[in-house]
Order: structure tokens, then C-alpha cells, then sequence
């Protein structure tokens, strides 16, 4: 299996599982713009931001020190979507790094933390603090979303950050390509 294809199956497996559970039930009571009595959300974390670009951000993770970051050989191509994925390792909290790029920019952000050094409870305390109380939580994952932001602490320990519009976008076609399938599926078997 190339390593291209394993990387593609990580964030099928990995990343995208809660974004389409998130959209097919959908946070109830989910905040427009900030939780109530809290801060707007957050599209950046430290200098890596939601909508920038693939050069911006590997120019950003070569001076964080909280990031392993090697270069060229940390970003893969998804042919399948066309889009961009880019996989590190971190140093102390953070123990891994995803981030995945549509169109050139920066729509999934999702950082795996060290549990040895931070807790689940900690993350979400200190995200309830600034936020509100989240919009969704069960006890898997807890979501806070706006128009343009969603962002979830999810057991055993990743925040992840996304890009709304972009994210729209992709489910929209996704369903549009899910029911041309369905489609041909179905004039395949009027043939019989």
C-alpha cells in the first residue's frame, strides 16, 4: 500500500468520521458566532490558521517549536479529492498534527494531544471558560460551532478545528456524487 493511500485512509478513518457524524445529526443547540456568555471561536491556533495556505502553513509549523515539522516529506496529495494533506509529529502536548487543504487552503485542523502531560478534562474546562458551555457533548466529543467554525474535543484527547464553508461545500458535492451513483445503480438494475 503506498504511503500516499495510507495517509488518504487515515483521515477517512481517523478525521472525517465525526465531521460527517457532526453533520448528519448536527450539534443541537449549536451557537451562531460564539457559545452563549462566551468568546467567538477561534479559527487559528498559535500561527496556524483555518484558510491559509499550503506554503503559509509549512512556513508557520517550521518555526513553532511545538511541531516536528520536516518539510516536503510531512505533505501528502489526495487525488481522489484533489486536496492536500499534511501529517507531523509535535514535541511535548501536542503528539501528532493533521491538517487538510481544499482548494490551497486550510480547512480541518486537528491536533492529537499528549495525555501524559494534558487531560480531556483540563482541554474542555479551559474551552468552556472562553467559549461557553458547547453546543453538542456526549461522551465521546464535545462541539462548539458557529457559521464559519467548528470545533470538537474528542476522546481520548484531539481538538480539531474546521472550516464550515469549506466543509459545506464538500458535503454538498459528496451528495450530489452519492445520488448520481444511486442513479446508475438503479438504471443498472432496470436493465434485468
Amino acid at each position: 500500500m503506498s504511503i500516499n493511500r495510507l495517509r488518504y485512509l487515515c483521515f477517512s478513518i481517523c478525521l472525517l468520521p465525526a465531521v460527517t457524524g457532526w453533520a448528519q445529526t448536527g450539534p443541537a443547540g449549536a451557537a451562531e458566532g460564539s457559545s452563549e456568555g462566551g468568546q467567538a471561536l477561534p479559527r487559528t491556533y498559535r500561527e496556524l490558521s483555518l484558510g491559509m495556505s499550503l506554503d503559509a502553513l509549512k512556513e508557520a509549523l517550521k518555526k513553532d517549536e511545538f511541531f516536528r515539522f520536516r518539510g516536503d516529506r510531512d505533505v501528502s496529495f489526495l487525488p481522489a479529492r484533489e486536496q492536500n494533506l499534511v501529517e507531523t509529529t509535535g514535541f511535548s502536548f501536542i503528539k501528532r498534527a493533521f491538517f487538510q487543504l481544499q482548494s490551497g487552503e486550510v480547512f480541518v485542523m486537528a491536533f492529537t494531544l499528549n495525555t501524559a502531560l494534558v487531560d480531556y478534562y483540563s482541554v474542555f474546562t479551559s474551552f468552556v471558560k472562553k467559549y461557553g458551555e458547547p453546543g453538542f457533548l456526549d461522551p465521546k466529543q464535545a462541539v462548539w460551532e458557529s457559521e464559519e467554525t467548528r470545533i470538537a474535543i474528542e476522546r481520548p484527547l484531539t481538538v480539531k478545528y474546521i472550516d464550515m464553508g469549506i466543509f459545506n461545500e464538500l458535503k454538498n458535492e459528496s451528495k450530489t456524487a452519492e445520488s448520481g451513483e444511486l442513479r446508475m445503480r438503479e438504471d443498472f438494475l432496470n436493465e434485468f
